[in-house]
């Protein structure tokens, strides 16, 4: 048995006591705690964690917004933050994981420039985890040097106050990770992560959480952290993704909330004044 075949046996098997997961998400099972609405005309400040400084160079060469140049690219993401935004409110939901079939897809570039556009919304505030534990790089996109982060909290030598940064994008907060890690998906399914999930979730006022996470067919890290999110959004890449990976990806996700996919690397683009 695979990797991921056991991973999805797990899954099987936990779904006796998950069976109405489709049905009623982790957000829709606190639905009765008092909390705000995810969008308020009067939104509440989002609480500022300790600084961290961007570096437009490298949000530049990495095509993150606000420093990449392409317009079509930044109407894209509001389209997809307005159409998410919309969908997640009519569920409840508040958690989404972020992967791609394989690598080199723009999942991490996707995740994060969907986090920053997010937080542009004067009444939306995000965090931003770096999840990806075989190969970490929203720190390195945004330029940030950060001190301790995920991988730190994981091994016990951070606290999670000590691993939350806010950089210079108002009502954005993000996690980062330098820190590589073999057997990925045991920390992801240990303890000190799951307290750290609950702590995100119970924030107030309430944010919505992005979790970048390594491609679905390399490692079992999205099976295993699955159950922890409201929904899954896939990145498949215009000219990389083979037509096998979708249809062995689209076998895994069938077991979970899957919200849209991003075509990433379209060659179709439009720059006109409107449209």
């Amino acid at each position: 048995m695979s990797l991921i075949e056991s991973a999805m046996q797990k899954v099987r098997d936990a779904a006796g006591g998950n069976a109405a997961r489709k049905a009623a998400p982790i957000s829709k099972q606190r639905a009765a705690q008092s909390r705000p609405a995810m969008a308020n005309a009067t939104a509440p400040m989002a609480r500022i964690y300790p600084r961290c400084e961007t570096d437009a160079v490298a949000m530049e060469r990495n095509c993150i917004l606000p420093q990449a140049a392409d317009r079509s690219a930044l109407r894209a993401y509001k389209i997809l933050r307005t159409r998410l935004l919309q969908r997640m409110a009519t569920n409840e939901w508040q958690s989404l994981a972020v992967t791609g079939a394989g690598s080199g897809e723009g999942k991490t570039v996707t995740a994060i420039n969907l986090a920053i556009t997010w937080a542009q919304d004067p009444n939306t505030a995000v965090f931003l985890v770096d999840l990806d534990l075989q190969r970490p790089k929203v720190a390195e996109y945004l330029g940030v040097n950060c001190a301790k982060g995920l991988g730190e909290y994981l091994l016990g030598e951070a606290t999670i106050e000590e691993i939350i940064y806010s950089p210079s994008i108002d009502r954005l907060a993000i996690i980062p990770n330098k820190r590589v890690f073999e057997h990925s998906s045991d920390l992801l399914s240990g303890q000190r992560m799951l307290d750290l999930v609950q702590y995100l979730n119970a924030e107030q006022p309430r944010r919505i959480i992005i979790y970048d996470m390594p491609p679905l067919l390399l490692s079992d890290d999205v099976l295993t952290f699955a159950p922890n999110t409201d929904g899954l959004l896939m990145v498949v890449s215009e000219g990389s993704t083979a037509r096998g990976q979708l249809e062995k990806s689209k076998e895994l996700l069938a077991e979970m909330n899957l919200v849209g996919v991003v075509l990433n690397r379209s060659m179709e683009r439009n720059d006109g004044a409107y449209y």
